[in-house]
Order: structure tokens, then C-alpha cells, then sequence
């Protein structure tokens, strides 16, 4: 299936935005390239594209600057095309408000991948929210609170749900640590990643046949969490 979307990439390697062009304009993706985050940034304001690709080791600014910058105005999915390969940087940018984060060097299946979710998210009315998340054997209804797997009811405690229901709701995004901590235990939580990482194994031993190899929870080793998308 073709799109329309309109993409800025941000990127001063030549031989990167060539590999990025050549995999996205056979989908119909219209790609407009900047070789600096200050033309990126002109790009965005005068076109208001759909996504934005970005490089965050630029020669002119570092990328943060330029994911802070239209997130203060701006919803716009962010992916981030990085070869920082430090948990920090990755962290550092998703907390700031990128979408996602995709480390170089990267397969095709992957960059296409992770543009379908941001651009589906980016389609989904404000206001709206599923009601339901289902994935090969796992069910969960939002509404009713109810999570089935392989048509059996799984009791989760409260903790559990609200880490559940948070994950399948934003399916296909990296949820970093900081951002769950805060939105199942608030704003002041202790970051201390252990009561997480504790709820999140339990969580495991219930849904994955084998908690060692997940189908739907997967771990961003330093980052965060990400559900297997519908």
C-alpha cells in the first residue's frame, strides 16, 4: 500500500539520505532531505510534514536541540536515526519526545516498520482511544479490564493491568523506564528501576509461554519497555 506522506530527513550523510530516498519513494513517501539541523528545522516550519527523520550528530547543532525545539510546538512523530549507540542518548531523546529511536546501521524492514507505526499514531484522533488490544493469543479489553490469553482469563493485580493496559495502548513505541514510572506511580516516583522491572517479570511469568523469549513485551536493554504490535 502507497502513501502520500510527506517525510523531512535530517541527515549530512550523503550516502545515508540516498539508501532512505531509494527504499521510501517506491511507497509513494514524498522525502525532503536537510544536510543540517538549521535547514531541517526551516523545512519543518515551512512544509509541516507528517514525520520527521532524524540525525541527532549534525555539524551544525545536536539533533536534542532540534526534538526540543519542535516539541514545543509541535506533535509531529520524531524518529530518530542515530548511530549514538549509548543508552543515555537514546533515553535522553525519547524522554525528550522522539517517537522512536532506531540505531545505525538498520535494515529496510525495520525503517518501514517503525514509519507505519509513528504515521498510524499520528492519524488516531486525540480524543480517541481502542478499546481493545489483541495480538495472535492475547486479548485485552480496556473497557471491561480484562486480559485473556488463549481465551483463559489472566488475574493481574492492579500494578500489573495499569502497566499492561499503558504498554498495549502505545504498541509498537518504546516506553522509556522514566515515562512508565511516572505515569503508573506519578510525576514524584522514585526512578528507581527495580519495583518496575519486579512488576514486569511477574507480568512475563503470566503472559509468555517463555518469559526468557517474549512475543509481546519486549525490553529496550537500558531504555524501556515495547508491546508487540497489532
Amino acid at each position: 500500500m502507497t502513501t502520500n506522506a510527506k517525510i523531512v530527513l535530517i541527515e549530512d550523510e550523503k550516502n545515508i539520505c540516498s539508501f532512505i530516498e531509494r527504499i521510501l519513494a517506491p511507497q509513494g513517501y514524498q522525502v525532503i532531505s536537510a544536510p543540517t539541523g538549521q535547514k531541517g528545522l526551516e523545512l519543518i516550519h515551512s512544509l509541516d510534514p507528517d514525520l520527521i527523520l532524524l540525525d541527532l550528530g549534525l555539524p551544525d547543532m545536536d539533533g536534542l536541540a532540534i526534538i526540543e525545539q519542535v516539541r514545543s510546538r509541535s506533535a509531529v512523530p520524531i524518529i530518530v536515526v542515530s548511530a549514538r549507540t549509548m543508552e543515555k542518548s537514546k533515553v535522553a531523546a525519547l524522554d525528550m519526545g522522539a517517537d522512536d529511536y532506531i540505531t545505525k546501521p538498520f535494515g529496510t524492514a525495520e525503517l518501514m516498520a517503525r514509519i507505519r507505526t509513528a504515521l498510524r499514531h499520528r492519524k488516531e484522533h486525540p480524543g480517541f482511544k481502542n478499546t481493545r488490544y489483541e495480538v495472535e493469543d492475547l486479548i485485552i479489553d480496556f473497557e471491561r479490564r480484562l486480559v485473556k490469553m488463549k481465551g483463559q482469563e489472566i488475574h493481574l493485580t492492579q500494578i500489573e493491568y495499569k502497566l499492561v493496559s499503558l504498554l498495549a495502548q502505545n504498541a509498537g513505541r518504546v516506553m522509556t523506564y522514566e515515562s512508565i514510572i511516572s505515569k503508573i506511580w506519578g510525576p514524584f516516583a522514585d526512578n528507581d528501576n527495580q519495583i518496575l522491572r519486579v512488576n514486569m517479570a511477574n507480568i512475563r511469568r503470566k503472559l509468555e509461554e517463555n518469559p526468557a523469549e517474549p512475543k509481546y513485551i519486549f525490553t529496550e536493554i537500558g531504555v524501556g519497555y515495547r508491546m508487540r504490535e497489532e
